[in-house]
């Protein structure tokens, strides 16, 4: 599988990423073995980028991904987890943050220097390694905290950008960015210093563009990488516009039904199913690193892997990048 170079840096990631938030139980359960089947399906189609994070199913997902790796030569994979969020010992619990199950792990949002390295440390040791490829910070943003940002950008902004920048010259990470759901965060940390790289969800899609206005040029003009999330739009560019279907994790308008009939007209005019669309969409761009496929079902990995595989039309440009 290609690969890329993230940034300036000497990390490279496979064109596609497998992301690891299903085998953390989200929404539903998954065995041990189901989330061994389907890493080793990803491993065996040439993935050699896996992402993952204390987030998902308090430290599950992380546990499950060490596990596996275990078995393989640290220098043949690249892996990502992200910081931000500090786990500790708690009460067993049936569900947390839509994860079935979790570990039974307490959290608190922790941005600074302090609370970065406190959350890298403990997700080392469920990963089993002494070294992250790229730490992510994650969620932070008024997308996820609202009004409570404004205290948690102070102290990142305040020790905590540079504790990453010191952990990369330790070489205890080896690149560092933002894993977000918005643009203006982005876009706000940039103004402070440089990112290798953004793992963006949902804002780089065959439907929600809105990186284009502004954020775009501004990873071109400062060598910034992007890994593409959520390039379904959590949903709809997968199932198309049929009743119930969901946009950015709630029912969709009827405006956002109407676009995405479009699209997928426009898709089947040159012969692809729209969720394919979606994600040659999401590989075709000039900013993409890597594309991040997140199941905990082997069929529809292969699935999605030989979509964003196959042969892209010669007027796909013309329709989606004109």
């Amino acid at each position: 599988m290609k690969t890329n170079r993230i940034g300036s840096t000497d990390v490279t990631v496979t064109e596609v990423a497998f992301g690891c938030a299903s085998i953390g139980n989200l929404y539903h359960a998954v065995s041990d073995a189901c989330a061994q089947d389907v890493m080793d399906t990803a491993w065996q189609a040439g993935i050699r980028y896996f992402d993952t994070a204390p987030h998902y199913g308090r430290g599950l997902s992380e546990m499950r991904l060490g596990r596996f790796l275990q078995s393989k030569p640290r220098d043949n994979y690249t892996l990502s987890t992200k910081v931000g969020r500090v786990l500790y010992p708690g009460q067993a619990m049936a569900e947390a943050d839509g994860f079935i199950d979790p570990l039974p792990n307490n959290v608190r949002y922790d941005y600074s220097g302090d609370g970065i390295e406190a959350s890298l440390e403990t997700s080392l040791e469920r990963l089993g390694t002494t070294m992250i490829d790229i730490a992510f910070v994650h969620d932070i943003g008024c997308y996820t905290h609202g009004q409570e940002n404004a205290v948690h950008m102070e102290a990142f902004l305040g020790s905590g950008y540079e504790r990453l920048v010191r952990l990369k010259e330790q070489g205890r990470i080896r690149a560092f960015g933002l894993g977000v759901n918005e643009n203006e965060i982005c876009l706000e940390v940039m103004q402070h210093g440089p990112l290798d790289v953004i793992l963006l969800a949902g804002r780089l899609t065959l439907l929600d563009r809105s990186a284009e206005e502004r954020l775009a040029d501004r990873c071109r003009a400062q060598g910034t990488s992007l890994v593409l999330g959520g390039v379904f739009n959590s949903g709809i560019l997968a199932t198309g516009p049929i009743d119930g279907a969901t946009y950015d994790y709630t029912p969709a308008s009827q405006e956002i039904l109407t676009q995405v009939a479009e699209l997928q007209s426009a898709a089947e005019g040159l012969g692809l199913p729209l969720a394919t669309a979606a994600l040659m969409f999401a590989k075709q761009h000039d900013l993409t690193a890597s594309v991040l496929i997140g199941t905990a079902k082997s069929e529809t990995l292969r699935r999605n892997l030989s979509a964003i595989s196959a042969a892209v039309p010669q007027e796909f440009g013309k329709v989606f990048f004109a």
